[in-house]
């Protein structure tokens, strides 16, 4: 073997490492930043539920703006998939069962707390312009895909998305199972799965 070929043999391992921890960071990212959010978790969170080095962690991601930012567009990356999933369950269907399905699936993501809180902690920290900007940018995306992926009607489109921001607000308010009349009015025909 030429030294030339093992140069570029360890240069893929190495790229394979990096992209790998790159994976490993902005996971631990996710779950970091959701419990906390922007401003009160410490990169070294981020690296130590990685298993990483803060120092490699900033040689990946320069500044904790950069991982947090990351973390978001993994978390809308992971709402398209589910909607994509759940659309698929009923392939052949109406715009309405379709977007019936893609509620059932993404009501089934935020039962994850991490998947919510990442969004609730995107919206809080949405005075710093990149944070601003990755946010607009995943709602761009979703309500892009969903209009084009249902044929929903713009009403439509609108109606399942503040139905989504409802489900937010119901449940880290935690009021689905209150039974007072103003949480039930507010729950009324809404979806949720409980948390696990």
């Amino acid at each position: 073997m030429s030294i030339h070929s093992l140069t570029m043999k360890q240069m893929r391992t190495n790229l394979s490492d990096a992209d790998t921890r790159r994976q490993a960071i902005v996971e631990a990212a996710l779950v970091a930043f959701a419990d906390a959010g922007f401003q009160a978790t410490p990169v070294t969170a981020v690296a130590a539920g990685a298993g990483i080095s803060q120092a490699y962690v900033f040689k990946l991601f320069p500044t904790k703006e950069e991982l947090f930012v990351a973390a978001v567009e993994r978390c809308f990356s992971r709402i398209e998939a589910v909607l994509e999933a759940s659309a698929q369950t009923v392939a052949d269907g109406t715009p309405d069962e379709i977007l019936y399905a893609m509620g059932d699936g993404y009501a089934g993501l935020i039962a994850d707390r991490k998947m919510l809180m990442i969004q609730v902690h995107a919206q809080s920290a949405s005075d710093v312009p990149a944070i601003r900007e990755v946010l607009r940018a995943g709602l761009r995306r979703i309500v892009s895909y969903v209009k084009q992926r249902s044929g929903a009607s713009d009403e439509a489109v609108q109606r399942f998305i503040a139905f989504g921001q409802l489900c937010h607000l119901i449940t880290t308010a935690d009021i689905y199972d209150l039974g007072d009349d103003w949480a039930r009015l507010l729950a009324r025909n809404i979806r949720h799965m409980p948390a696990l």
